[in-house]
């Protein structure tokens, strides 16, 4: 059983430790715990509760109201309510709680309830990309376990694969090869596969070769692809000054090369660039990149 502080609540559930605690007081809302030393905690059960508590009071319900409710009155209302939604925070809120429960089935139907709705960009953008993010941010000051992470990743893959599957080309196009790689240590392979589905959609042929790729492999594959591009996503925490000297390689390496760049690590650190780099952060960026890479080099 997994045991939470009240700030690990407060940025699992969105709902502020302030809150909870006049929730507790005025209303009986989930009571925690509380150790042999007077140190207060929650459980797994708890922090379903307020992920479900959440999600009724973002859409409007008062917390007056909701606590007059028993616990599957409650998750009867948020089943519901999930159905009919259309606020993408809510749907986040739902990920997460299938993810604390581990319920593969509840995370699955949702991502599939999302994609038929908003389709898979926007499904991606406005939903699986600030999952990622909160999922980060309680992994990092374990609010969860890894394999809670691991978990959702694993799915989401899946997801991914299912949709890249569709736009795989039935014959090559020799003319338009862009390659998608992380460089060596860079593991956040889901920017650069939205990115990878982006590309195939509009006409490009992929030549994916994933995670955590050596330097000196890329000129390997660009002699024989003589693929006009690169694409690549920077996340994990790296030296601005490590990153601008992988960069400087890549311009000596491949001189007449485009570099098409994002991820965390290029927003925080805003790296000086070489003439031949540049950066996109959504979907639309990227394609108006694709756009002009077509007409300048195709």
């Amino acid at each position: 059983m997994a045991i939470y502080t009240i700030k690990d609540i407060e940025k699992m559930s969105g709902i502020k430790a302030h809150t909870i605690r006049v929730w507790e007081r005025r209303y009986g809302i989930v009571i925690p715990k509380r150790t042999d030393t007077n140190i207060r905690y929650y459980t797994d059960e708890d922090l379903r509760e307020l992920l479900n508590i959440s999600i009724l009071n973002k859409n409007g319900m008062k917390i007056s109201k909701i606590a007059e409710l028993d616990k599957d009155e409650i998750a009867e209302k948020v089943e519901k309510l999930l159905d009919s939604s259309h606020e993408y925070s809510h749907i986040i809120d739902a990920m997460l709680l299938s993810m604390v429960k581990i319920d593969e089935y509840a995370l699955s139907n949702a991502i599939d309830n999302a994609w038929e709705q908003y389709g898979f960009e926007k499904l991606i953008e406005d939903i699986v990309f600030p999952l990622l993010e909160r999922i980060g941010l309680l992994w990092q000051t374990n609010a969860i376990y890894p394999v809670q992470e691991r978990f959702v990743s694993n799915i989401l893959r899946h997801k991914f694969i299912i949709a890249i599957d569709k736009e795989i080309p039935t014959k090559q196009n020799n003319n338009k090869k862009l390659i998608f790689f992380l460089p060596e240590g860079e593991l956040h392979e889901f920017g650069l596969l939205f990115y990878s589905y982006i590309a195939r959609k509009e006409g490009f042929e992929v030549i994916y070769l994933g995670a955590s790729i050596p330097l000196q492999d890329l000129e390997k594959v660009q002699r024989v692809t003589q693929a006009k591009a690169f694409i690549s996503a920077h996340v994990t925490a790296i030296d601005k000054q490590e990153l601008e000297n992988m960069f400087d390689y890549f311009k000596d390496t491949f001189p007449s090369v485009y570099f098409y760049i994002t991820g965390l690590q290029i927003r925080e650190l805003n790296p000086t660039l070489p003439n031949n780099f540049f950066v996109f952060s959504s979907a639309a960026d990227f394609k108006e990149y694709l756009i002009e890479l077509e007409d300048a080099v195709f």
